[in-house]
């Protein structure tokens, strides 16, 4: 199983961005997917999560700004990111979890600044 990142860059404050994770190989018994983020001298924080039954739960700090979705035929989950912060700046991770253990993107940088 492959995860990959995409989308990331540089954006002024307000801005928007869409990260897209794309998922490839054979997955067996999957939960749901997630972004996560890390901040430099941070520990990774979940900023959201999207169920296989398209329950979403997001962290409280990017609630009403982030959006989750996902494509199934695509095997694709995405992350619109609107209103951007400078404490958004981080290095944003997928996450694909199944019934047998966890996967990881290799990650995608987000920087918000003017």
């Amino acid at each position: 199983v492959q995860l990959q990142a995409s989308g990331g860059g540089l954006v002024q404050p307000g801005g928007s961005l869409k990260l897209s994770c794309a998922v490839s190989g054979s997955i067996f018994g999957m939960t749901s997917m997630a972004w996560y983020r890390q901040a430099p001298g941070k520990q990774r924080e979940l900023v959201a999560v999207i169920t296989t039954g398209d329950s979403t739960n997001y962290a409280s700090s990017v609630k009403g700004r982030f959006t989750i979705s996902r494509d199934k035929a695509k095997n694709t989950v995405y992350l619109q990111m609107n209103s951007l912060k400078p404490e958004d700046t981080a290095v944003y991770y997928c996450n694909l979890r199944t019934v047998t253990g966890p996967y990881w993107g290799q990650g995608t940088q987000v920087t918000v600044s003017s």
